[in-house]
């Protein structure tokens, strides 16, 4: 198991508005935009921008992450083993298969596993 990507995970008022910032410091487009639930999502770089009325984001605001990984199901069964508790998931999402949990130093972090196309068109 690998961690192919991490982001650092930003709330955004609107992402219209932040995108031109990121971009100017990042040089590129996003590399992903996407509708989850009732946000919208951008990944640009290392930032992955989270945009919604506050009820739709704010349960995301004390997680970390995401992280991407390489085989979700191996992480899960590797971070369950030395203590962690899965508290969502593993979930089907736009990107991939995704599941939240709690470390037992008390972080709680998103993991990611991207479908092969978006694996492919982010990392190449």
């Amino acid at each position: 198991m690998r961690i192919l990507k991490t982001y650092a995970r930003l709330f955004v008022d609107d992402l219209d508005v932040a995108l031109p910032i990121y971009q100017e410091i990042v040089g590129t487009p996003p590399d992903l935009r996407v509708g989850f639930e009732a946000a919208e999502l951008a990944a640009i770089g290392d930032f992955l921008l989270i945009a919604g009325p506050p009820e739709a984001v704010d349960r995301y605001r004390s997680t970390v992450g995401p992280v991407i990984v390489d085989d979700l199901d191996e992480l899960l069964a590797r971070l369950t083993a030395a203590g962690a508790r899965i508290t969502g998931g593993p979930h089907m999402g736009p990107t991939g298969r995704f599941a939240y949990l709690d470390h037992p130093d008390g972080a709680n972090v998103e993991y990611v596993e991207w479908t092969s196309s978006i694996r492919a068109r982010v990392l190449g």
